[in-house]
């Protein structure tokens, strides 16, 4: 687990950085004083599974890093934001309990347990997934199967 400031002395690529570290399989949280939505969905998509901005408590960046250990993912409401305002015509915009479903899903688990991991009915997950796959058709990147989902997470620097 690497806590990375983005700002080094060295002025080394912030994206080469979380880059080079996530290829030694080591999980990187970003935190930093740069609040550009743009350089936080770059780190993400470089493969951090966090990225928060200084100006968050002791006890955000405990849990943050504990989440990020764990394979999980955390973002500062700054970079949440900027998803959200993605409008990028082959990254379909959904929902966070949509968003939910699918990562736990396409991280692996049943349905049942997706749909538990993300508080719902496995009636609604299905629901939730059927969503994502229709979005994903209209953006023209069809995900027909679990294995298509994942592959559209990992494009969308979802999960590393």
């Amino acid at each position: 687990m690497v806590i990375l400031d983005l700002l080094l002395a060295d002025r080394s690529d912030p994206i080469g950085n979380v880059r080079r570290i996530v290829a030694t399989g080591s999980r990187v949280l970003v935190v930093s004083v740069i609040t550009s939505p743009s350089m936080g969905s770059q780190v993400v998509r470089a493969g951090a599974g966090g990225y928060l901005t200084k100006d968050h408590d002791l006890s955000v960046l405990t849990s943050a890093v504990r989440e990020v250990a764990t394979r999980g993912s955390t973002h500062s409401p700054e970079l949440a934001l900027c998803w959200l305002s993605d409008r990028a015509a082959d990254r379909p915009v959904l929902s966070p309990q949509e968003r939910a479903v699918l990562l736990a899903y396409a991280s692996g688990m049943t349905l049942s347990a997706a749909a538990r991991s993300a508080g719902v009915q496995p009636g609604t997950a299905k629901n939730y997934l059927d969503r994502v796959k229709e979005k994903y058709r209209r953006a023209g990147r069809p995900a027909y199967t679990k294995l298509d989902l994942a592959t559209r997470v990992r494009e969308d620097g979802w999960l590393r």
